[in-house]
């Protein structure tokens, strides 16, 4: 599937905020992201928990959906799932490179639509936060509820993982990932972050989505 998007209006259609929290006693960030989309709730929530369609806008994906099972996304995270009230929410643990998070994702009926909620709470390191920011993990989603648009809005496509990653290093690309990044650091503002320190975060992870890996 061929990637077109307005890297401005695509990136308005989130909406971000920030809040802490706390695990067994440690402090916790939560990112939460909400995007609408223009289906229904039951096609919405098959496109977040099928392991047919959920390739076809982010990862292919291997193991149990079910409540107790594991899931592993490819090249990603895994986890176990454990909560499922279908086709309202899921709870998920998100875990990857040694580090374990929490996910949970809601669907809530609006107008002509459906809102998703994602709200994704971790135990963050300050010098990482120091160096990215929300942006880190956020920037990531905005780019998997764009692919679940895209799905939405062409089903029977698919998204091609080479296609997508050209696409992130095109001029639409950046400038979607500088839009993602600056919504999040203005979440990360809102919640009492320093301006200026969120703002150098925000570069540092537009540069770190946006700059190919040395070989």
């Amino acid at each position: 599937m061929t990637i077109t998007i307005d890297p401005v209006a695509t990136a308005g259609l989130v909406a971000r905020e920030i809040r802490t929290g706390e695990r067994d006693g440690t402090p916790t960030k939560i990112a939460v992201a909400r995007r609408a989309y223009p289906t229904d709730r039951a096609d919405l929530w098959d496109a977040v928990t099928s392991a047919e369609r959920i390739p076809r806008w982010f990862l292919p994906v291997s193991g149990d959906l079910t409540v107790g099972g594991r899931y592993q996304l490819e090249g990603n995270a895994g986890g176990t799932v454990e909560r499922c009230d279908a086709p309202e929410s899921f709870d998920v643990t998100w875990e990857f490179a040694g580090s374990v998070s929490w996910l949970t994702v809601s669907l809530t009926e609006s107008g002509d639509g459906t809102v998703l909620e994602l709200v994704h709470e971790a135990v963050v390191p300050q010098e990482l936060w120091d160096q990215y920011g929300p942006g880190a993990t956020g920037v990531g989603w905005d780019l998997g509820l764009m692919g679940l648009g895209l799905h939405v809005a062409h089903p029977r496509s698919a998204v091609n993982p080479a296609e997508a990653q050209e696409w992130t290093l095109s001029p639409d690309g950046v400038a979607f990932a500088r839009l993602a990044a600056a919504g999040w650091a203005d979440a990360a503002v809102a919640a009492g972050d320093d301006p200026g320190a969120a703002r150098a975060a925000s570069e540092r992870t537009v540069a770190f989505y946006t700059t190919v890996p040395e070989a």
